[in-house]
């Protein structure tokens, strides 16, 4: 049976509602700020579409970020160098590192909103699975890291969205600054492979 499309309005409204959380998300103080109630007011749709099309906040969060990743994803698992798979571990760690980064720079409060999703740790997102599980297996092709386990938690703990937040929002560490530390950082934890 063929894949059914959906309706115009469907798309519509689901772009509607990106469009307007990105938008709360980028101007809001804080991400808990952001309702559903606020969204669909924002989009124009009524908290029922929200609800029926996402469940409920964690869901729209997830979706979005989702959305928002698709281009890094597919870069990732079939694109150019330096993120795509044609290129060598040891140059695409830190490409995905510096990827990861400037995700949650140019959307903080949505990366913080997802990190504290569903659950009282980002370390227990499904999310955060996905990044360690492709972290580590880079690693695993680095000549000299011992742990890649442990060793994709630490890289993968310099881009927390709460570590960005404080760093790039109540500090003020410039963007290329931030983005500089974390290669040197990543540099050191490859070692002499690097």
């Amino acid at each position: 049976m063929p894949e059914r499309k959906p309706r115009k309005d469907a798309v519509r409204n689901r772009a509607a509602v990106f469009e307007a959380a990105d938008t709360l998300f980028a101007e809001c103080r804080s991400p808990e700020e952001v309702t559903m109630a606020d969204i669909a007011a924002a989009a124009g749709v009524g908290k029922g579409t929200l609800f029926r099309a996402f469940g409920d906040r964690t869901g729209l969060i997830r979706a979005l970020c989702a959305a928002r990743l698709e281009p890094l994803r597919n870069a990732i698992e079939e694109g150019p160098a330096p993120l795509g798979p044609a290129t060598p571990p040891i140059q695409r760690v830190p490409a995905l590192l510096d990827a990861v980064l400037c995700f949650k720079l140019d959307n903080r409060h949505l990366a913080l909103a997802l990190e504290t999703t569903g659950s009282d740790s980002p370390y227990r997102t499904e999310h955060y699975e996905r990044w360690h599980s492709l972290l580590r297996d880079l690693l695993d092709g680095v000549p000299g890291v011992t742990d890649s386990g442990f060793a994709a938690h630490a890289l993968l703990a310099a881009t927390r969205a709460d570590l960005v937040e404080y760093l790039a929002g109540e500090k003020g560490v410039p963007r290329e600054e931030l983005r500089e530390q974390l290669a040197q950082f990543t540099a050191g934890v490859l070692g002499g492979s690097a």
